[in-house]
């Protein structure tokens, strides 16, 4: 072992999302002269790489086939000893089978993350996958949770003691993700968005068109909000962000109602941070979260919310302060609390306030880093 701690960190695949957004703020802004960085991912790389200002990190893609990596096992295990990673940093449930191999290549600290529950397992009622995740367990040294249901998920489903897990929540980068000033709003327009800040009210989300992420609910919401508020045509517009196989279900709904027209989807885009700022009203409506980065950048920004009481989402909206919580999948309820900001815009910029100061209070990057930077300069991840 060199002077700096090298960390290997395995995901399923490297692309855009919540937690891979965390290693890269990780990779950014842990102490560059006590960490090396490797990122092996048992898929694929994408441009998210250029995320990540320092220029010596190794990316390592695996090219796994759908189903079990068992066939990958004689080649991550020798990839494990030929790197002699200091800290195996593995995150959710797909990369959870890497590290009994960690275990066997004699990484002397194997860290677990748990981000957010699966899509074939929204809510961790799946006996088998309990069943994994308590066979995995011994050869895990500590657990990260990054939110209080899934802190208790491990403690009483998986039964991991107190002493091996920690909850440390994602951070968010208050500075980039800030409010709109009078300059950010009525400044350039946003790159193909047919939208105009202060003539549109903007309602939007952020995130991966796929089942757990459910913009469908979101679309049937908005078409719902046009067709029982016929005033809501003129003014209302609709924008989301991110590519996906929810695409064209999301695309299909909007235009059977003849509201395709009345919204923007631009797929992946690196400039989130300008869209936000020049929403109204930020939609969660996941059907399962852990913490989710997006809402935390969205109550950064100073945007009213609305969001699916799931998971550990009511950790982070305050009903009726920081915004609204509705039943998962209820379209009725999510269009009425869009249309209750929209209606009151006095209330719904005391909310955005209220978000911005919880976010600043709460989700400060350089907490969530310092937890981390614990945990890998841990012996035994005690």
């Amino acid at each position: 072992m060199g002077e700096r701690r090298r960390i290997v960190h395995v995901v399923y695949n490297f692309a855009i999302g919540g937690l891979e957004n965390v290693i890269v703020q990780l990779i950014n802004g842990l102490p560059a002269d006590e960490f090396e960085h490797v990122v092996v991912s048992l898929t694929g790389i994408s441009d998210l790489k250029r995320r990540i200002v320092r220029h010596d990190v190794r990316f390592i893609a695996l090219g796994k086939k759908p189903g079990h990596a068992v066939a990958l096992y004689p080649r991550i295990t020798r990839l494990l000893r030929e790197l002699e990673p200091d800290v195996l940093h593995t995150c959710n449930l797909a990369a959870l089978e890497i590290v009994p191999l960690g275990w066997l290549a004699r990484v002397p600290l194997r860290i677990h993350a748990e981000h957010g529950w699966d899509a074939h397992d929204p809510d961790g009622s799946n006996p088998r996958y309990r069943l994994l995740r308590r066979c995995y367990r011994p050869f895990v040294s500590h657990y990260i949770s990054v939110s209080q249901d899934l802190d208790r998920y491990l403690g009483d489903a998986v039964g991991v003691p107190a002493a091996r897990r920690s909850l440390i929540a994602n951070g968010v980068d208050t500075r980039r993700f800030a409010p709109a000033t009078p300059a950010t709003r009525g400044g350039a327009a946003l790159a193909g968005c047919p939208f105009t800040p202060g003539q549109h009210w903007l309602i939007g989300t952020v995130g991966r068109l796929q089942s757990v992420k459910n913009q469908p609910l979101l679309a049937r919401a908005f078409v719902r909000l046009v067709r029982e508020h016929p005033q809501a045509r003129d003014c209302l517009r609709l924008l989301i962000i991110g590519e996906g196989p929810l695409r064209g279900e999301t695309e299909a709904i909007l235009a059977a109602a003849g509201c395709l027209a009345l919204s923007w989807l631009p797929g992946a885009r690196d400039d989130v941070a300008q869209i936000m700022q020049r929403l109204d009203c930020f939609v969660l409506p996941s059907q399962a979260e852990g913490t989710s980065c997006t809402l935390q950048e969205a109550m950064a920004c100073a945007l009213p919310v609305v969001a699916t009481a799931v998971g550990g989402t009511p950790q982070l909206v305050d009903e009726g302060v920081t915004g609204y919580l509705v039943p998962a999948d209820d379209e009725a309820a999510m269009a009425d609390a869009i249309w209750k900001l929209y209606s009151d815009p006095l209330a719904a910029k005391r909310q955005g306030q209220s978000a911005r100061r919880r976010a600043v209070e709460s989700f400060a990057l350089a907490g969530m880093i310092a937890r981390y930077r614990a945990l890998f300069l841990s012996e035994r991840g005690a």
